[in-house]
């Protein structure tokens, strides 16, 4: 069978069962071994009997045991880096690589180059926090998670990514607060979805819940974090968020309560939601 044979059958058997095509796609690509331009090229060759029978059993695994393309590759990608991904980790979203780039352009905007101190509280893959130390050499990045096996997820892709993170572990800000650590700037996706909120069965069935759910109205961590910011916090500083795209005003309304004379703003995501919180106190 050829790469658009092998396509072809089970996009069309994804799109019968309502599960995504493109989930097809990328699953083969990844196991071809080849990338993206020398795929197309070798797209209608013949694929050696070894090679498709992973390429099945994997494209099986997502259909019929509904598994996360990104599990059962072990990895996926943020900011054009691999990061390994299983089951103790949530899987890096693409709105999360625009608060980094966001956290990128207001870091420029207010500390203009100058040495500063990072923090990712609750970093789960750790994909913000080695990102940012990596796209920006004047961070010294720091990162936190309650979860264990988080963390060990997080060193590896540190390791992996060769970015330099000190990693804590701890409730929210609870580690830093203890030892007295100082920090300019503070970003945290933290868990957001409401307790009775819908989520995808691939979602809710493979992805750790201490990571998704945030409290009654999914605003539970963002006061944690914001009530006590101020202690680890320096001046000037700045306070990123992604957050769920219902909630801007209950956000503004956060900031509002516990940093009054900062400036905060809400920024659309590239699907034109309300999903990244900026406070910048100066």
């Amino acid at each position: 069978m050829t790469y658009f044979k092998l396509v072809k059958k089970y996009t069309n058997e994804a799109l019968k069962l309502n599960k995504e095509q493109e989930a097809i796609k990328l699953l083969v690509l990844e196991l071809s071994g080849y990338d993206g331009a020398s795929f197309l090229i070798h797209y209608h060759d013949e694929i050696d009997k070894d090679k498709e029978d992973l390429i099945v059993k994997a494209i099986r695994e997502y259909l019929d045991l509904n598994h996360p393309i990104q599990h059962i590759l072990g990895y996926s990608y943020f900011y054009g880096r691999r990061f390994i991904v299983d089951n103790r980790v949530l899987i890096p979203r693409p709105e999360t690589e625009e608060l980094v780039s966001y956290v990128l352009q207001t870091y420029d905007d207010v500390f203009e180059s100058k040495k500063v101190d990072c923090v990712d509280i609750g970093t789960g893959s750790g994909a913000i926090a080695v990102t940012l130390a990596i796209e920006e050499p004047n961070m010294n990045v720091s990162a936190s998670d309650i979860s264990s096996d988080a963390l060990d997820v997080a060193k590896q892709n540190a390791l992996i990514n060769q970015a330099n993170i000190t990693f804590y572990q701890g409730d929210m800000l609870a580690p830093f607060i203890k030892q007295n650590k100082k920090f300019d700037i503070l970003v945290s996706n933290p868990p957001y979805i409401c307790d009775d909120e819908y989520v995808q069965d691939i979602v809710k069935d493979n992805e750790p819940h201490l990571a998704l759910f945030g409290g009654v109205d999914g605003l539970k961590f963002y006061d944690v974090i914001l009530k006590d910011a101020s202690k680890i916090l320096n001046t000037p500083n700045i306070i990123a968020f992604e957050h769920s795209y219902s909630k801007k005003k209950e956000m503004l309304a956060l900031a509002k309560k516990y940093f009054p004379n900062g400036k905060s703003e809400v920024i659309k995501d590239l699907n034109g939601l309300d999903r990244i919180m900026i406070i910048v106190n100066k």
